[in-house]
């Protein structure tokens, strides 16, 4: 429980900025994409994908604690 709330923390801290992540998806498909945390909530947090659809995912904090979902810090 204390992990989920460092990552918990971590996304609150990161909300409204230009991120970086890497989502490892089925059969060991990556994608690396640029997103901003929009809203957090008790146990998702929507990412709005910066892309040509500018289309809205929902994670979970469990994504992040089983490296599914990482948040990539590039030298900041």
């Amino acid at each position: 429980m204390m992990m989920l709330d460092k990552i918990r923390t971590e996304i609150e801290q990161n909300k409204g900025k230009l991120i970086s992540f890497r989502f490892n998806g089925a059969r060991n498909q990556i994608e690396v994409f640029d997103g901003m945390i929009v809203n957090t909530y008790k146990y998702v947090f929507l990412v709005k994908v910066n892309n040509a659809s500018q289309s809205i995912r929902s994670y979970t904090y469990t994504d992040i604690l089983i490296d599914n979902l990482e948040i990539i810090h590039e030298n900041s």
